[in-house]
């Protein structure tokens, strides 16, 4: 099998959180293994059959015995990247909107800017997108801004590339969708940059 792009030596690994995403969670956890070594998937309290659809997957597999919310099934996933020896993680949804392929370009930038969030960025221009999702990112990249005095392209988007040793660190009160939200803002008071790379949105 050839090298991934992504070999666990870059110290970089990649968290999946999903909660209920039969239908996708399989061909991302594949789409993502081609590109990276070591990929940690958190399964927030699933009641369908996620965790036998993954069982034979190459996978480290976590598990909330019940529903705790994506802002902590995040911070599951990045607590065991730090007890393996990782110094950044790549997060992707698993819900097939982001293509895994991208994720070399996004590790790229952070490897440039070791200290930074890096944020993929949606064209949320594409056909199918539906207006309350471009709406809804608009109007949290505006309180984001005015919370911070960063523009943030995509304050919503849960393809990111964390620095570890900085996001471990935060306190943070949000549990589900708004912890992504948080995390930005906490980091940016803290200094961290914030760095925006345009993806593909599916």
């Amino acid at each position: 099998m050839d090298r991934p792009a992504i070999a666990a030596a870059d110290g970089y690994c990649v968290v999946i959180p999903t909660y209920n995403n039969r239908k996708t969670v399989l061909d991302v956890v594949r789409k993502v293994r081609a590109v990276a070594e070591t990929v940690i998937v958190v399964d927030d309290g699933c009641s369908d059959d996620t965790a036998e659809l993954l069982k034979d997957e190459p996978v480290i597999y976590l598990r909330h015995k019940r529903n705790r919310g994506k802002g902590v099934a995040l911070r599951t996933g990045f607590k065991r990247a730090l007890e393996l020896g990782y110094h950044h993680a790549v997060t992707i949804d698993s819900d097939g909107q982001h293509f895994p392929d991208e994720i070399p370009t996004l590790v790229a930038e952070s490897q440039a800017n070791p200290d930074a969030v890096v944020i993929g960025v949606r064209d949320m221009s594409v056909e199918n997108v539906p207006g309350r999702s471009s709406f809804g990112r608009m109007f949290s990249n505006y309180w984001l801004k005015v919370a911070t005095g960063i523009d943030v392209g995509d304050t919503q988007s849960g393809f990111r590339v964390y620095p570890l040793r900085h996001v471990t660190r935060i306190r943070c009160w949000s549990r589900r969708f708004t912890y992504e939200c948080e995390a930005i803002i906490r980091m940016a008071w803290g200094g961290c940059g914030i760095l925006n790379v345009p993806v593909k949105v599916y």
